[in-house]
C-alpha cells in the first residue's frame, strides 16, 4: 500500500495510560538490530532509526539486555547494553522527536555464565543510571521491568521504579509479561502506564484476562512480536532456512512438524491482503489496532522499507466481518507449538 510522510503525519495518536506521553499507534522495536535475528549491522541500523524518525516514527523500544546474545547458543555477543548505545547514537540531536522506552531486570550472573532476573530496589536504581548513560539522555520516557523477580515483592520493585519518577529520571513506568494479579498489585503501588507482552493473530494468550485487566486499569497494551516473528508477513515458507544466530531455529512454532500447520492460516491472511491491496503484515497489524483496547504495536525490523510498510498499516480499514474472519482462522487451537522451547532464554527476556 503506497504511503507518504503526509499520510503518517496525519495519523491518530495514542496517549499512553496514566501519563502525558502521546505516540502514534505503530512504533519501532529495535531488539533485532542487536541480536536474535541473524547478523546485525550497526551502520545500517543507525540509518534505519534516523530515517524512521524522518518518516514520523515517534516511539522506540529497547532494553539493556539487547545485544548480550550469548543468551542464545551460536549468536554473536555484541555486549550488554549494545542496543541502548546504538539507539543513543542514532537519536543524538533529536531527543525531542522520540518517546523512548527501555527495560531492566534481565542480567547476567556475577560469573557471566547465566541469566537471572533482578528486581531488587538497589539494582533498579543502578540499572536506570546505566541506561541513561548508554542512551545519552537525561530522562527515560517509559521504563519497564522486563520481567518481575519472583524473589522480590512486587511492591519493592515497583516502589523503586516509582522513586525514579519522583527523581525525574523516568517519566512513566511499565511491566512486561505479568499476570493480572501482579498487574493489579503493581498498579496499586504506582500507576502503571503500559504493559508489554506478546500479542498477534497467532499468539492470543493475553485475550482472556490480561487485556480486560489493562482496560479496567487504564493501562495501554504494547504487543511485542505483533507480526509473529515474521510469520505473519508472508516471508516464511515451508522451505525457509534461518541464518546462524536466528533464534527461530529453535522456536517450536517454526519447527518442521509445526510449520505446515501454522502456514495454513497465513495463506488465508495473504489472500485477504491481496484482495485489499495491502501486505499481509499490514493486515495483521491492522487487526491488532482494531481490537477494543488501547494498543500501540512495536514491530521490529532492521530495514527502513519495512518501517514504512508497518506504518502504513494505520491506513488499512477492516470491516467487522473481516476482523471476525481473521480471528477465526487464527484461533488459538489452529496454531501448533509453544511460544518458546523449554530452555529458551526468551522465556525470561525476549522482545521483538
Amino acid at each position: 500500500m503506497p504511503i507518504t510522510p503526509d499520510d503518517i503525519a496525519g495519523s491518530a495518536r495514542v496517549r499512553l495510560g496514566h501519563s502525558d506521553l502521546v505516540v502514534r499507534p505503530v512504533g519501532l522495536g529495535c531488539m533485532g538490530m542487536s541480536q536474535f535475528y541473524g547478523e546485525a549491522d550497526d551502520a545500517r541500523s543507525t540509518r534505519t532509526i534516523r530515517e524512521a524518525l524522518d518518516l514520523g516514527v515517534d516511539f522506540i523500544d529497547t532494553s539493556d539486555i539487547y545485544g548480550a546474545a550469548n543468551m542464545l547458543v551460536g549468536a554473536e555477543n555484541r555486549g550488554f547494553g549494545h542496543n541502548e548505545q546504538l539507539i543513543g547514537g542514532a537519536i543524538a540531536g533529536r531527543r525531542d522527536a522520540v518517546v523512548l522506552a527501555t527495560k531492566f531486570a534481565v542480567r547476567f550472573t556475577d560469573d557471566g555464565e547465566g541469566v537471572i532476573i533482578d528486581g531488587h530496589p538497589d539494582y533498579v536504581a543502578s540499572a536506570c543510571e546505566a541506561s541513561l548513560r548508554r542512551l545519552g539522555v537525561e530522562v527515560i520516557d517509559l521504563y519497564y521491568a522486563h520481567r518481575l523477580d519472583p524473589s522480590v515483592p512486587v511492591g519493592d520493585t515497583v516502589g523503586a521504579m516509582g522513586r525514579l519518577v519522583e527523581q525525574g529520571k523516568v517519566r512513566a513506568i511499565g511491566l512486561s509479561e505479568v499476570t493480572p494479579a501482579q498487574l493489579r498489585q503493581a498498579h496499586g503501588v504506582h500507576p502503571i502506564t503500559a504493559l508489554q507482552s506478546e500479542y498477534s493473530l497467532w499468539e492470543r494468550g493475553v485475550e482472556p484476562e490480561i487485556l480486560p485487566a489493562c482496560r479496567e486499569l487504564g493501562i495501554t497494551f504494547v504487543p511485542f512480536s505483533p507480526l509473529g516473528r515474521s510469520m505473519l508477513t508472508g516471508a516464511v515458507s515451508a522451505t525457509t532456512r534461518f541464518a546462524a544466530g536466528d533464534f527461530r531455529i529453535t522456536d517450536p512454532r517454526f519447527s518442521a512438524e509445526n510449520r505446515a500447520t501454522n502456514l495454513a492460516p497465513v495463506e488465508a491472511l495473504m489472500a485477504l491482503a491481496a484482495s485489499k491491496h495491502c501486505r499481509p503484515g499490514q493486515l495483521a497489524l491492522a487487526w491488532l489496532l482494531a481490537q477494543p483496547f488501547d494498543i500501540v504495536a512495536i514491530p521490529g525490523t532492521k530495514r527502513i522499507e519495512y518501517v514504512r510498510e508497518n506504518m502504513a498499516a494505520t491506513n488499512v480499514a477492516l470491516s467487522r466481518d473481516e476482523i471476525i474472519y481473521l480471528s477465526t482462522i487464527f484461533a488459538p487451537d489452529h496454531i501448533a507449538g509453544a511460544r518458546y522451547a523449554p530452555n529458551d532464554p526468551g522465556r525470561r527476556g525476549d522482545e521483538g
